[in-house]
């Protein structure tokens, strides 16, 4: 079992930034043998990735609306998992979740579907 728990949320105006964090924990969980990224659901809309890292941390992916804007972090040390975001926008107003899945070391997940732990979340608004 992984307990995952977001925190950093809040009401921000656009242009600012905000740093979301997940603290990871569980006797399975290391982050060498799960992949673990950032998704975000707006009201109305399906669940979409914004940032994962793949197991080992070799490599990322960020969606389109993420690049240049967002970056995803870790401290192995502590078992979490962070989010920057810079030039925040309106239309990134979602629930932020962090979820993991176990991986092969250097393997990527990117889909929603293929993440089992999640958290519950936290909000962002972006006031324009």
């Amino acid at each position: 079992q992984v307990q995952l728990v977001e925190s950093g949320g809040g009401s921000v105006q656009a242009g600012g930034s905000l740093r979301l964090s997940c603290a990871a924990s569980g006797y399975t969980y290391t982050y060498s043998r799960y992949c673990v990224g950032w998704f975000r659901q707006a009201p109305g809309k399906e669940r979409e990735g914004v940032a994962v890292v793949s197991a080992g941390g070799v490599s990322t992916y960020y969606a389109d609306s993420a690049k240049g804007r967002f970056t995803i972090s870790q401290d192995n040390a502590k078992n979490t998992l962070y989010l920057q975001m810079n030039s925040l926008k309106p239309e990134d107003t979602a629930m932020y979740y962090c979820a993991a899945h176990s991986c092969f070391w250097g393997q990527l997940k990117t889909a929603p579907g293929e993440y089992h732990y999640w958290g519950r979340g936290t909000q962002v608004t972006v006031s324009s």
